[in-house]
């Protein structure tokens, strides 16, 4: 009965998918001309394909309203020849212009004027190919995938030019077909997905070709228009790069008293297009030393902390394989390959990779596919305790199914040669696989998006309790905003190859708003919308239902400002913890709770951003109440200036205040990030990152300095230095105090694109 009345739901939840409102594709199209002679990538536009090249329509408001033309114009064209797509832009706006910098693959915080382009070339509206520029001719590449999220991680080689006036701005751009991945259609008759879209911070304005929702992304590829090709686009080529690298470094570890260590390396990636929609990444040796270390954070949880993947080989088409079941029950998370705790140190350490092979991409336009092999080397701790070697494989499948949902089905499957370890491993289990399945899906307006999943724990000894599901409802529309998760997870469910922090419960999280917009003319003028909601998260134990967690805010209020600016506050909010093992809600040691017993505490929360974009802009936010037996408060904040486009400087501040009675543990904790980035053009940059956590005894420096010499290929200098940040022993010779060294190291990494 229970899976019947499952089933029922997924249809009814399916049905309304179906007849959602569909965006009328038909009202925008854009022909386009393959040029007649060549185009010259200079920002001019005075080459004779862009004189008979069709113009867009004039591009329509998006924010602050999406009921009228855009306030400042823009115009685009497209052309091509046997070895380019070109774009261009007309964008009209004096010349004072806000970025982030002169960095490459700036960030999608909004804090940059920009235009843009997506090209979804097989028509799924799920997936497709972003280019954005900014006025001082700075690119940022990425892909989208989910219909509206972006990756930045994605790398190749497009040319810009800009040409900038007084009264307006001109793009001009080329992307080499190779760079992309297509297929000619059977019929002769072609047609691309494409969306183009404009971000305006001298008016504050966003805007697109075709009319978007305020509430949409300006990435999402549920509102493009047709690109109708009057000739077909050249026949997909081959394409294949090879990207050596070679590393020299130098560092100490003080804590072990080891000397100065001194090493040099050599590897390579490759990519190979295996079909023009299909892709071969092959990496041999790799080394991440040129990765940015984790932004730390204060951690008051019981739980392990997800920090985000930074290395780029498992970047890359992450979608296909990191999008299964949620955030915090995901059967793969990439970091878990070629980074373990070091169960004497109780850290995280680098596992020395050997290689891995990637294949993802288009089977056709309904079918995605992505095959994953890597292989890590032995980690001895001592002469007792090791990690055995380890090899990873993962398949993913999806199969689009009406407009904008898919069905995806999930292999992982960690093998460890025990055999080959003459001593103890700290991961006994021979193998651990994961099967999954989930429906994702997604109406045409993009306003409702939903999944189900199922996944299924395979380990040598089969267990009670080895699986997880869930059902994800999700509303966003310009007025209502709901979002509901009902999931479950097993008392035995692991994810040795995945994020899975804790086991044996049912959850229920949901937050339900209704956004108003103002009518009075003296109100809208400084108020875009005001909000009103309500959100809970509830866990139950699942083997005997009792309340483990909850956190219940009966009503919490947002305005957006019309300078960008917002404000949250969650007046009162009521929380419950069970603790099913002993705890110190300072994690510093301190003497802890015991199990068994239960907190019930209120809190209230509140936050502020200001208009990110000015030249100095800050955000600030805390927390004041109870917390378990004791009391809390918390503000934490950053500040940031840029001095346009050459540098930004930034400082969060996270400052913890805990009192608990005697004898536990208060504690006072800060956490401060100073980082400068400075780009002394749009090849050369370079970021320093300090970090001070005294909850973790830490100071870390982080300085990074990175030479773009060629399109896609860079010297890396990486400086990085670690202290402690409070007295602990002073004893030991090499901690002087506070800031006495634990280690440093010196890295110098050369990197070459190359297209065979």
């Amino acid at each position: 009965m229970k899976n019947f009345l499952f089933i029922i739901i997924i249809f009814l939840v399916d049905f309304q998918l179906l007849n959602a409102q569909t965006v009328n594709e038909q009202k925008f199209k854009i022909h386009i001309k393959k040029a007649q002679s060549k185009i010259k990538i200079d920002g001019i536009l005075d080459d004779a394909a862009w004189q008979t090249a069709e113009p867009t329509t004039p591009f329509n408001q998006q924010f602050p309203y999406d009921t009228s033309l855009a306030i400042q114009q823009t115009q685009a064209k497209v052309s091509f020849d046997d070895e380019n797509f070109y774009y261009s832009f007309v964008v009209y706006q004096p010349r004072q212009y806000r970025v982030q910098s002169l960095k490459r693959d700036f960030s999608q915080g909004g804090g940059t004027d920009l235009v843009s382009i997506n090209l979804d070339t097989f028509k799924d509206k799920q997936n497709a190919f972003h280019f954005s520029v900014s006025p001082y001719g700075v690119q940022r590449e990425a892909l989208v995938f989910n219909g509206n999220d972006i990756s930045n991680d994605w790398d190749n080689k497009w040319y810009t030019a800009i040409k900038n006036y007084d009264d307006r701005w001109v793009v001009e751009c080329a992307i080499p077909f190779k760079s992309l991945r297509y297929k000619l259609a059977e019929s002769g008759k072609n047609e691309w997905n494409i969306h183009f879209f404009r971000n305006n911070l001298f008016l504050n304005e966003r805007s697109s070709w075709v009319n978007t929702p305020r509430n949409a992304r300006g990435s999402d590829i549920a509102y493009a228009g047709t690109l109708i090709w009057d000739e077909a686009p050249p026949k997909p080529g081959a394409n294949i790069v090879l990207i050596p690298y070679t590393i020299g470094s130098v560092g100490q570890d003080y804590i072990n008293g080891k000397p100065i260590t001194k090493s040099a390396n050599i590897g390579f990636d490759a990519k190979i297009a295996l079909t023009p929609s299909l892709n071969l990444d092959l990496t041999v040796n790799p080394d991440f030393s040129q990765v940015e270390v984790d932004r730390q954070v204060t951690n008051l949880s019981r739980f392990e902390i997800q920090f985000p993947e930074r290395r780029q080989f498992f970047i890359e088409n992450n979608d296909l394989f990191g999008s299964f079941g949620t955030d915090n029950i995901s059967p793969f998370f990439s970091r878990r390959i070629g980074i373990a705790k070091n169960p004497l140190k109780g850290v995280n350490e680098q596992v020395k990779i050997l290689g891995g092979i990637r294949i993802s991409g288009k089977l056709t336009n309904n079918w995605r596919v992505g095959i994953m092999n890597m292989q890590t080397r032995e980690v001895k701790y001592n002469d007792k305790l090791g990690l055995a070697a380890a090899n990873y494989s993962v398949l993913a499948v999806q199969r689009k199914v009406f407009t904008r949902s898919n069905i995806a089905f999930l292999f992982v499957d960690k093998e460890n040669s025990l055999e080959k370890l003459e001593i103890h491993a700290t991961d006994s289990l021979r193998f651990h696989r994961i099967v999954g399945l989930d429906y994702n899906m997604a109406s045409s307006n993009g306003f409702w998006r939903n999944k189900f999943f199922y996944h299924q724990a395979i380990t040598p000894t089969s267990l009670v309790g080895q699986n997880a599901a869930g059902i994800l409802i999700n509303k966003d529309s310009p007025t209502w905003g709901i979002s509901t998760r009902s999931t479950y997870v097993g008392q035995n469910y692991t994810a040795q190859v995945g994020y899975v922090p804790r086991q044996n419960f049912v959850r229920n999280e949901s937050n339900i708003n209704y956004t108003f917009y103002p009518k009075s003319k003296k109100i809208n003028k400084h108020i875009n919308n005001f909000g009103i909601g309500t959100d809970w998260d509830y866990f139950a134990r699942f083997s005997d239902g009792k309340a483990i967690d909850y956190d219940f805010t009966p009503l919490f209020f947002t305005v957006q400002f019309r300078n960008n600016a917002n404000f949250m506050i969650y007046p009162w909010r009521t929380l419950y913890t069970y603790l099913f093992s002993d705890f110190d809600p300072t994690n510093t040691g301190g003497k802890k709770l015991d199990k068994n017993t239960s907190y019930s505490y209120s809190q209230a929360r509140f936050s502020y951003q200001s208009n990110t974009n000015k030249l100095l802009f800050y955000y600030f936010g805390g927390r004041v109440g109870k917390y378990f037996n004791g009391k809390i408060a918390t503000l934490s904040g950053s500040a940031n200036y840029r001095l346009i486009p050459y540098a930004l400087f930034s400082v969060d501040l996270t400052y913890t205040n805990i009192n608990l009675p005697k004898p536990y543990n208060s504690a006072t904790l800060w956490l401060v990030s100073p980082r400068a980035e400075i780009t002394f053009s749009k090849t050369i940059f370079w970021t320093t990152f300090v970090q001070y956590n005294n909850q973790a005894n830490n100071v870390n420096i982080n300085s990074r300095f990175q030479w773009r010499f060629k399109p896609v290929s860079d010297l890396f200098i990486v400086y990085t230095d670690n202290y402690f940040a409070t007295n602990t022993d002073l004893d030991k010779p090499y901690m002087l105090g506070a800031f006495g060294s634990k280690s440093r190291a010196l890295v110098v990494k050369l990197t070459y694109w190359f297209n065979l």
